[in-house]
């Protein structure tokens, strides 16, 4: 399956797949393109089930959606890329990482985990929303978890612009992608990844602590963790100037 994506940058150089966060599009990652656009190639991508990608019936398993992400390398004539991914990203970015290593340069993994039992809380999670139609009934509690309180009351139109991203949700897509996370164990799969690799957690994050990112960052072979404070679940957008220094800085590291 090719994903829906947008390139930014110039075309020679080095190419980063940027993949994103449940409940996003693509345009979660705008505030990091000042960062980045100049020095690297992003190419923004739709996770299956979101934003223009196609959405199958679910459900979905990690597999899928990082052979999408395969998928998508080959339509665009791209044999090895950096690739950064946050939440459901970085899920992809570990399964890229320990079954297509050949294909990855850099990983960078910020705000995610490799297993996030129990199963039940993704599968109810799915039910509910395939019920309502709609994943309404989520936006407070995810926004609570994407972003600090204060940052909230500091910036209600980046509040606003996510909560209209998250209403927008196909709801199947979205949960495919639940069930997806309910089956993830990736751990057994952390000590193949090659990639010299960046794990970035957050503070105030209530969707996915940061002990998670620790636990990925002590079991991929020479991998670095970073800890943002304060930053939630969505720290690429609550703290876009350090997430896009921590990610150049990664990348051009010698």
């Amino acid at each position: 399956m090719i994903l829906h994506h947008v390139p930014d940058g110039p075309e020679d150089a080095p190419p980063l797949l940027l993949g994103g966060s449940l409940g996003t599009t693509l345009e979660m990652w705008e505030p990091q393109l000042p960062a980045l656009g100049g020095r690297v190639r992003t190419i923004r991508l739709d996770t299956r089930g979101h934003g223009r990608s196609p959405v199958p019936p679910g459900p979905y398993a990690i597999e899928d959606l990082g052979r999408d992400v395969l998928d998508t390398l080959d339509a665009l004539g791209l044999q090895r890329v950096s690739f950064c991914g946050l939440s459901i990203g970085g899920m992809v970015g570990q399964w890229l990482g320990a079954h297509a290593p050949e294909r990855l340069d850099r990983l960078v993994l910020l705000c995610t985990g490799a297993h996030l039992p129990p199963a039940s809380d993704w599968t109810e999670r799915a039910a509910t929303v395939r019920e309502a139609g709609t994943v309404a009934s989520l936006a407070d509690t995810l926004l609570d978890r994407w972003l600090t309180r204060p940052y909230r009351d500091a910036n209600p139109d980046t509040e606003a612009w996510l909560r209209a991203m998250l209403l927008g949700s196909d709801p199947e897509g979205y949960a495919g992608c639940c069930e997806a996370i309910g089956a993830l164990d990736l751990r057994a799969g952390l000590g193949r990844i090659r990639a010299p690799t960046l794990v970035i957690g957050a503070a105030q994050d209530g969707s996915i602590p940061a002990e998670h990112g620790r636990a990925i960052a002590a079991a991929v072979p020479g991998a670095r963790f970073e800890r943002l404070d304060p930053a939630a679940h969505l720290a690429s957008i609550e703290r876009a100037d350090a997430v896009g220094a921590l990610i150049l800085d990664h990348l051009e590291a010698p």
